[in-house]
């Protein structure tokens, strides 16, 4: 029994508290909450809680409180930086969601949804596609990762473009707080200036805050019409310009904004049989442009004219169908699976200004040239938002973390975050101070400690240490 570090006095109240099934032990129970997706962080849980209602959730909270026993919460367990992944001393425990998955409401008129933490990110887009609605959210992860994970992350995707970050789509909380209380803010409005907006502390917080068990989302109106295109490019400065000639041709039509190096596709046709319909391009965009207007295509074909002419693109493919434009997505979305397939890398998601992208990549190269000789950028990532994903795959022998220094300085230099989507978790924890201002450091741990006296929600993640109070029994 890998439960043995806790007492069973505090799982028999456990199991009391959450029914049958409520309460995992065993070791194969236990073995798939205990590695994250990336296998970098190996866990050790010393049970798993599987509630199935909020009550629930606050009271396995209380129980644990009371024992002074560490809660780890977790989703679609997808996460990219080992967020929601235990330590390896069987004194945590995990606190499943995925019970938890009700779609309690959908308002087509007003534009919202209200779904549990547990609901998987896709079964929303597909219920409000059938009320003729979208939930903009999208990546690659959405057929498993959780709408509780996804605001506790403050996940991006393809389309911050247009609808903004996870953040920007959260009307309402309802969240289960270190104590074990129930703050209840379902709330479906637009325009709330009624105190703080106490939401958005728990948005992207990685369950060290507070614990979401459901939400009031903003949904928009479906699109009509869309339109995919697939261009070559010479270079970044060159993706660019056809970045601004988008935006003056197209305005907030554009959904996605995409760019792909040539590395990628290689990768994706080597492990994934994928081909790209533009051959030996260095540099590739993905656009994607949506409107529930009549003329959308036309408007596409005149913007990709213009460039082509220009000798701002090379190239370029205009989806003739849905199919044809799953295609394209398909060689986007393949990316990562090919990069694992190719062996180990480091990830890095960042995001600087997207006119400093060139410079980004430019000085990012050379210092990978002169730091880490043989390494190879995997580049690609949201070019219209400022992301991008500048992965390295590497030699067993190389050193992570001094690839991840170099990369992250020439970030700093720009003005620009180590983590523009996929957080902090434990990848990134300690690299987080020495990016972020002393004043800034301090005030978050002046959060965490108002929020999370005793340090039992997701400890080690976003922040290490430094931040409890003296004689802490956590410490």
């Amino acid at each position: 029994m890998a439960a043995a570090s806790i007492s069973s006095d505090l799982l028999e109240r456990l199991r009391e508290a959450l029914g049958p099934g409520g309460v995992l032990t065993t070791e194969d129970d236990l073995a798939p909450h205990a590695l994250d997706w990336r296998r970098l962080f190996p866990g050790k849980p010393a049970a798993v809680l599987r509630p199935s209602s909020t009550r629930e959730v606050a009271a396995a909270v209380a129980l644990c409180r009371d024992a002074g026993v560490a809660i780890v919460p977790q989703g679609g367990h997808t996460g990219l930086a080992g967020g929601a992944t235990p330590d390896g001393s069987g004194s945590q425990i995990v606190l499943a969601l995925g019970r938890m998955n009700a779609i309690r409401a959908i308002d087509p008129v007003g534009l919202t949804l209200e779904a549990e933490a547990g609901c998987i990110v896709q079964n929303v887009q597909a219920a409000a596609e059938a009320a003729n609605r979208l939930f903009p959210v999208s990546f690659a992860a959405e057929g498993s990762a959780m709408i509780g994970g996804m605001i506790a992350t403050n996940a991006g995707g393809i389309n911050v473009l247009r609808y903004g970050m996870t953040r920007n789509l959260v009307l309402g909380l309802e969240v289960v707080l270190a104590d074990g209380t129930v703050v209840d803010g379902l709330r479906a409005l637009r325009k709330d200036n009624a105190g703080y907006d106490w939401k958005q502390l728990f948005i992207g917080s990685e369950g060290t805050l507070g614990i979401v068990t459901a939400a009031v989302l903003r949904l928009a109106p479906r699109p009509l019409h869309t339109a995919t295109a697939f261009l070559a490019v010479d270079d970044p400065e060159a993706a660019l310009r056809v970045l601004r000639a988008a935006q003056d041709e197209l305005g907030d039509t554009i959904q996605a904004f995409e760019l792909i190096s040539g590395t990628s596709l290689r990768l994706v046709a080597r492990h994934a049989g994928l081909k790209s319909p533009i051959a030996d391009a260095p540099w590739t965009i993905l656009i994607e442009a949506g409107s529930s207007l009549s003329g959308l295509r036309d408007a596409v074909e005149t913007m990709l004219g213009a460039v082509l002419e220009r000798g701002d693109a090379r190239d370029g493919v205009l989806a003739e169908s849905q199919a044809q434009a799953g295609k394209l997505w398909a060689l986007r979305e393949r990316i990562t699976e090919s990069e694992a397939l190719e062996g180990r890398s480091i990830k890095h998601d960042v995001s600087v200004p997207i006119p400093a992208i060139p410079t980004f990549l430019e000085a990012a190269d050379r210092a990978l040239a002169g730091g880490a000789p043989g390494a190879v950028a995997n580049v690609f990532g949201h070019m219209g938002d400022g992301n991008i994903h500048y992965n390295v795959v590497v030699q067993p022998e190389q050193d992570g973390a001094a690839i991840n220094r170099l990369v992250h300085e020439v970030v700093g230099r720009l003005g620009g975050s180590i983590s523009a989507e996929h957080g902090i978790g434990q990848y990134r924890v300690d690299e987080l101070v020495a990016h972020r201002r002393p004043e800034e450091i301090a005030l978050a741990k002046r959060i965490k400690r108002a929020m999370d006296p005793n340090g039992l929600l997701n400890p080690g993640k976003v922040l290490r240490g430094g931040w409890l109070l003296r004689g802490n029994p956590a410490k």
